[in-house]
């Protein structure tokens, strides 16, 4: 019987820029086994410390809308006038290779990837207040004002949507957090479900 790889340990993390995701998810990395982060391709400019292939796989527009229309993104989105989007293939290699598969989408991809893969669990990474978003954004000096205004009203327009993770984490203590944000991903590793018994089943040939 030729494998279905249905059997997946996704998780999905979405939050307003500023919110710590970035090194949350770091601390993932180096703590959990077979990890793998979804890198997106996006149609913004490299950042001084950015590299292709690393943070992004960055690309033209024109190159982008030809994935497009391909149909090679599982979810995609128009972002501060970018496209971001993230490649299938890439996904369906990983689930192959068994890697703990990790997702930083924004709202609307996290909905789209729930679609696709119901069993991933997600969590909503925030600030306990918009006044302390404001501060850390101002603190990175990424951006430029203008570019800060639209991330504090996506925040707001983001939050309305935190009610449909399954994990709300709010970042006000980094050392706490990297706690609480490794426990969820452990756990979901022993998450029960069809699939699961599924593939274990396999392993007891004469069941």
């Amino acid at each position: 019987m030729k494998k279905l790889y249905c059997n997946y340990n996704i998780l999905i993390v979405s939050g307003p820029s500023g919110a710590g995701k970035s090194t949350l998810l770091k601390f993932l990395e180096n703590n959990i086994d077979n990890f793998y982060f979804s890198i997106s391709t996006t149609t913004r400019k490299p950042r001084d410390n950015e590299e292709h292939g690393r943070e992004y796989f960055f690309v033209s527009k024109d190159d982008f809308l030809g994935s497009i229309y391909k149909k090679e993104f599982l979810e995609y989105e128009e972002v501060h006038g970018n496209f971001y989007g993230t490649s299938n293939n890439q996904i369906k290699e990983a689930i192959k290779q068994q890697k703990f598969i990790v997702f930083d989408v924004d709202v609307r991809g996290h909905n789209t990837i729930k679609l696709y893969y119901p069993n991933a669990k997600s969590i909503f990474i925030t600030p306990k207040d918009l006044t302390t978003l404001k501060e850390r954004l101002y603190n990175r000096n990424t951006d430029n004002e203008d570019v800060i205004q639209k991330r504090l009203i996506n925040a707001c327009e983001e939050l309305k949507y935190a009610n449909t993770f399954d994990y709300l984490l709010i970042n006000d203590n980094i050392t706490e957090s990297k706690e609480a944000i490794l426990n969820i991903a452990k756990s979901i590793t022993l998450i029960n479900n069809e699939s699961k018994i599924n593939d274990l089943i396999q392993h007891y040939n004469f069941c």
